[in-house]
């Protein structure tokens, strides 16, 4: 019956494999990779907005091509039914972010076990919703990642009065008439977003980082850069417009973190 093993593991592999088009299992969670053969020099993950989700994510060839550009992967983080289990949530306030953090642990951890990536070379981003997710973590496990690039996403209200140590690197991306995720939040339910200036300050507090500064990255960005004696960066990065997405903004976070474009 040698020819029934041969079948049994050619039915096995494609099932058994997870990439970009299908999802790697960990625990009761998903993700997707692309770009796989370049976990070993590390990888961009992205976290997507409010009812969005991972296989959305892999549907976006612009973002794809921005990791790779770097040399990174894309690891597409998903939700729990499209949102992310976060700490005074609209309708559940009582939410830690617990498990949040745990995934990210243990997807970082299953990426290292199957693909070999580097885990001292991962940058942390994502839009609206997975702004918040990604600023969560930069406040709750700033050691999983070398950086972090919020983009229109902060916390929800109130903003905490500190954050775990050693601070990391944030570039902070947003749009200065966005009415979905305005700088200074919104009422929604019983909840309310947070204040992205108050968020800022914080971290600035909490990291020592130095008066910012003026500065054009991007031809469409005005940031306020800040440094503190650790080397890492706080800045906040401007355009004009309202709620969305550009992975030229995203490429300029990247380069801003001190990653190089191949």
């Amino acid at each position: 019956m040698k020819w029934l093993a041969v079948v049994a593991a050619l039915i096995a592999g494609p099932v058994a494999a997870c990439g970009e088009q299908t999802d790697c299992v960990v625990g009761d969670r998903t993700y997707r990779i692309a770009g796989a053969e370049n976990a070993s020099n590390g990888a961009l993950i992205f976290a997507h907005g409010y009812r969005g989700s991972a296989a959305g994510v892999m549907r976006n060839g612009a973002l794809k091509a921005v990791a790779d550009d770097f040399g990174l992967a894309l690891i597409a983080f998903n939700g729990v039914n499209g949102s992310w289990q976060l700490p005074n949530r609209p309708r559940n306030r009582a939410m830690t972010g617990a498990a949040e953090f745990s995934y990210a642990e243990n997807v970082l951890a299953d990426a290292q076990a199957r693909f070999g990536l580097d885990a001292s070379r991962v940058v942390m981003s994502g839009f609206s919703a997975g702004g918040m997710l990604t600023w969560n973590l930069a406040c709750a496990r700033p050691d999983l990642f070398a950086g972090f690039v919020p983009m229109s996403g902060t916390f929800w209200d109130p903003v905490p009065e500190t954050c775990a140590g050693p601070v990391a690197s944030i570039v902070h991306i947003h749009g200065d008439a966005d009415g979905t995720v305005p700088l200074a939040g919104r009422v929604i339910a019983d909840s309310k977003q947070g204040e992205v200036l108050e968020a800022m300050a914080m971290y600035a507090r909490i990291g020592g980082f130095s008066q910012a500064v003026a500065m054009n990255v991007a031809p469409d960005l005005a940031c306020r850069v800040s440094l503190n004696d650790a080397g890492n960066v706080l800045n906040i990065c401007m355009f004009a417009g309202g709620h969305g997405f550009g992975t030229g903004r995203l490429r300029a976070g990247l380069e801003m973190l001190g990653f190089e474009a191949r």
